[in-house]
């Protein structure tokens, strides 16, 4: 399946379809992903859709007078859950992206962007047990693994990510290893381009040698 094109313009699209292929590269390396932020948040934000659901229709089933008394408790538990909800993302999933384990250490990734600025930022946070955590903060330009057009290309930031984070690097040692040659941006060559080229070769092929290279020859044929 082909990459989506984005806009190389929206930084939101820059950084969550790079969010998306993070946990992806993660778990093809045998990282066992652990889902009990994304749980917890999907968690609060139905129960708190299944209270207001309920309380609707039992306000349109039995009327106000009715339900007068449960609505107000309604109302109340769903204002708690949205304020947990709220608290969950901004207070403990800090931007978290992925949250996993291999070989008994313990690996959280959480993910930025600041405004006007097109730089992938990471936080890695690295704890084996009975060891200090380690924390990491990386950043590399979009352009790194965007082409011009706007296509997302996995190699050059699966090796920005193996050559930058050991943990990974270990599970990948191929890409670490092959990301120091290979610091170019993605470049994708148009078919005008490539047809402007075979052009200008066909011309010049037509017009003869160059006065210069003309001048190399005979001055290589004098003794």
């Amino acid at each position: 399946m082909a990459a989506p094109q984005i806009s190389v313009y929206s930084l939101s699209d820059l950084k969550n379809t790079t969010d998306d292929a993070l946990p992806n590269y993660l778990t093809s390396l045998k990282f066992k992903q652990s889902h009990v932020l994304t749980d917890v948040r999907l968690a609060l934000g139905y129960s708190a859709v299944v209270i207001a659901g309920a309380t609707f229709y039992a306000d349109h089933k039995l009327g106000w007078d009715a339900t007068k008394y449960w609505t107000f408790w309604a109302v109340l538990a769903y204002f708690i859950l949205n304020g947990a909800l709220t608290y969950w993302i901004w207070g403990v999933e800090k931007g978290k992206i992925f949250e996993g384990q291999l070989n008994g250490t313990t690996i959280s990734m959480a993910s930025s962007v600041k405004k006007h600025t097109p730089m992938y930022n990471l936080k890695v946070c690295c704890e084996k047990a009975g060891k200090k955590p380690q924390t990491l903060n990386i950043s590399a330009p979009f352009t790194r693994w965007f082409d011009s057009d706007g296509y997302f290309v996995a190699t050059p930031f699966q090796q920005w990510l193996a050559s930058e984070v050991s943990m990974v690097g270990e599970a990948d040692p191929k890409k670490a290893s092959s990301a120091s040659t290979s610091k170019e941006p993605p470049k994708k060559i148009t078919e005008s381009q490539g047809q402007m080229e075979t052009g200008s070769a066909a011309v010049s092929s037509a017009n003869g040698p160059s006065p210069s290279s003309a001048r190399s020859r005979k001055s290589k044929k004098m003794p």
